[in-house]
């Protein structure tokens, strides 16, 4: 998996040569470092590490700084693994969103928003039950039964209850590119990527 490390900047709209409104997310695609290039003989797998958004060094452990140091880079933020790259790449060395130059669709994996802790209305599209007219007024947005009583007297593994929402891995695959800016670093996609205003986003071919 080729890719960058970026961040989601924001959504908006774009108009194509026939004048249609196309909704878009528009992402900051790197600029990454490389900081470990690992190989077969040494770690057992070939992958290159990538490095993204300048972190400050009062926050780094002695390990973190150790790691960051032998690529002559300060510490990162975001740190990830990449493999099947086109060109040998050596620590230190800059990859920027040119490598998405000429691409027509890519995957994008994110984090989805954290909703907490919500009930099943909200988390699965519950109806809620019955309705006042019909003699109850505090139940609307209830569960209902749960399930038998006698016979099996429990709850059967995976009956949709509340519980935590959100914040879940989540990839949208095959997002159509609409625009590259290389000199910014700026890809700009068509329809939505997971996760809030500033997320952290994986961007791969």
């Amino acid at each position: 998996m080729q890719g960058l490390i970026g961040k989601k900047v924001g959504m908006t709209s774009i108009f194509d040569e026939n004048g249609k409104n196309i909704p878009c997310t528009v992402l900051q695609a790197g600029p990454c470092i490389v900081t470990q290039v690992k190989t077969v003989e040494k770690d057992g797998y070939s992958a290159v590490q990538l490095g993204f958004e300048d972190k400050n060094e009062k926050h780094s452990n002695k390990a973190e700084a150790g790691h960051f140091k032998k690529a002559n880079t300060v510490p990162k933020r975001k740190v990830m693994e990449f493999s099947d790259f086109d060109q040998d790449l050596k620590e230190g060395e800059v990859v920027t969103a040119s490598i998405f130059d000429g691409e027509e669709v890519l995957d994008i994996r994110g984090w989805s928003k954290g909703r907490g802790f919500q009930g099943v209305v909200k988390r699965h599209k519950f109806g809620g039950v019955g309705g006042q007219t019909h003699g109850q007024h505090n139940r609307g947005r209830a569960p209902g039964s749960l399930g038998a009583s006698s016979f099996p007297s429990r709850v059967l593994p995976g009956m949709r209850m509340a519980g935590r929402m959100g914040g879940n891995k989540v990839m949208a695959m095959d997002l159509k590119v609409v625009r590259i800016m290389v000199e910014n670093n700026i890809l700009i996609v068509k329809g939505s990527v997971p996760g809030p205003k500033g997320g952290y986003v994986i961007i791969s071919k």
